[in-house]
């Protein structure tokens, strides 16, 4: 299960990074759409990526209630499963495996969480 958090945490936390520090000519020579989309959307989704990356972990590194992994893991599934039907709708096809196993993923240490005894 912390393999799951931990790669669904670097990943999401990289991808925010990279969303709320570069320039945007930059982010969108590596990911066409975000030279697409506003700016703001951009720096957004990088927020969101980050608030999924600290949620994913930070609650089981405190001792908070499980519930809340899962909360931030059904999120993160939430917003891949999103992006699968963005990059879709693209034809960007070749961004769907990376989606489905951040999907994968989260969706594992969602189950996991909501199933753990409290």
């Amino acid at each position: 299960m912390w393999l799951a958090q931990w790669f669904v945490a670097v990943s999401f936390g990289a991808g925010a990074a990279m969303k709320l520090a570069m320039p945007i000519p930059e982010l969108a020579a590596i990911w066409p759409w975000a030279g697409d989309l506003p700016v703001f959307s951009v720096r957004l989704l990088g927020l969101i990526d980050l608030a999924g990356a600290v949620g994913i972990v930070l609650p089981a590194l405190l001792r908070w209630p499980g519930k809340l992994t899962a909360s931030a893991a059904l999120g993160c599934s939430a917003l891949q499963a999103c992006a699968m039907v963005f990059h879709a709708m693209r034809a960007e096809f070749s961004a769907l495996p990376v989606n489905v196993a951040l999907l994968s993923a989260s969706v594992a240490t969602c189950i996991a969480y909501a199933r753990k005894p409290a």
